[in-house]
């Protein structure tokens, strides 16, 4: 697939992956509707029902609301971390991306895109680029470990988009 503005993450510039101690790109054709898989990704909240890598997800902001928008600030743990995050980049039903800062420097920027082919499959990309001795030491022990459990977040966010819409319980 030739990259495109609609296949392009919008990368900060301190998060240009080549400026960064770790970049992993993930992608899955989703025999779902798009629409369906953007809402299961906005509700961050829902996450550790169906992705066991992420935990303990609260709003810090926008409390009162059960999805993401834009400039949410939010706390939660992956890859055994607690981490900040703050949305960045929000534009409905096509691309999202957060910020994250954990101990020892730690600095993340992950970004969603969700691009429709028919009503009924959409394309998901999901990057990553990270900055920090944490990040470093991640790529140097567990080279695979990220993109593994990315790859199993997107499958799992299918596996859900095909059963349907969220519940707003």
């Amino acid at each position: 697939m030739q990259a495109t503005e609609q296949t392009t993450i919008r990368w900060p510039e301190e998060f240009q992956p080549d400026r960064c101690a770790v970049h992993v790109r993930n992608e899955l054709e989703i025999a779902a509707p798009a629409s369906h898989v953007w809402s299961w990704l906005v509700h961050a909240r829902l996450w550790p029902t169906y992705y066991d890598n992420s935990h303990n997800v609260v709003f810090v902001t926008d409390t009162d609301s059960s999805i993401l928008r834009e400039n949410t600030r939010f706390t939660w743990r992956t890859f055994d971390v607690n981490l900040q995050s703050q949305v960045r980049e929000y534009v409905e039903g096509e691309r999202i991306a957060w910020d994250a800062r954990g101990l020892l420097g730690l600095y993340v920027y992950h970004a969603w895109l969700i691009i429709p082919r028919d009503e009924h499959n959409c394309l998901v990309i999901t990057e990553e680029a990270q900055h920090g001795l944490p990040a470093r030491m991640s790529k140097l022990f567990f080279p695979n470990r990220m993109y593994t459990q990315h790859q199993r977040w997107l499958e799992q966010l299918q596996l859900m988009a095909k059963q349907g819409l969220p519940s707003e319980k």
